[in-house]
């Protein structure tokens, strides 16, 4: 009788632990293809969307450590879907994103803070067409078994970033703010 009450405390001490364990471990493996990245903006006052295709992500994020952990993108600019084709190779020469001579946007978490709730606050640097800003966002953590999702969004200015030159510096065509939307799955190790 007391083996088969340790057995039952055993199992149900270890069932009760499980998700605690799945909550302590590290997410470094990012599955691209579960993962994206999304911006939207207005032209000409009507709401349009996009995505980049091609990213990578290098991630160490321990929720029971959160200020130790790190976070880097890189984007293929180029890989940029605007819906259109002409829209794509437009906003790849040198006026918009300059795809030659800057090939990649790079965000370098330096800060990430609890929030509460599975929520974090993750400071760092963003770097677009060779010039770098401080950015915040608050990315939320949703654990899925040995996974977790981490999606946020945050505001930047184009004009931060010489996004839009020449004839495109005007905001009453292309809006000055762009909302940019990840969702990036991990795997914990």
């Amino acid at each position: 009788m007391k083996i088969q009450s340790l057995a039952l405390s055993l199992l149900i001490g270890s069932v009760l632990a499980a998700p605690l364990a799945a909550r302590a471990a590290a997410y470094t493996a990012i599955q691209q293809d579960k993962s994206h990245i999304a911006f939207g903006y207005k032209q000409m006052g009507v709401g349009m969307q996009g995505q980049f295709k091609k990213f990578s992500a290098v991630l160490n994020f321990d929720p029971a450590k959160p200020a130790a952990s790190k976070a880097e993108l890189t984007v293929d600019i180029a890989s940029i879907d605007t819906g259109s084709a002409e829209a794509n190779d437009q906003v790849s020469d040198k006026d918009w994103f300059n795809t030659k001579q800057y090939p990649t946007a790079r965000f370098v978490s330096g800060a990430i803070k609890p929030l509460g709730g599975n929520r974090f606050q993750v400071d760092g640097k963003l770097t677009i067409k060779g010039r770098t800003q401080a950015v915040s966002t608050v990315a939320t953590m949703t654990p899925q078994g040995a996974m977790a999702a981490f999606d946020g969004a945050l505001s930047i200015k184009r004009a931060d970033f010489a996004i839009g030159e020449g004839d495109w510096k005007d905001f009453g065509t292309v809006a000055n703010e762009i909302q940019i939307k990840f969702h990036l799955l991990a795997r914990a190790k």
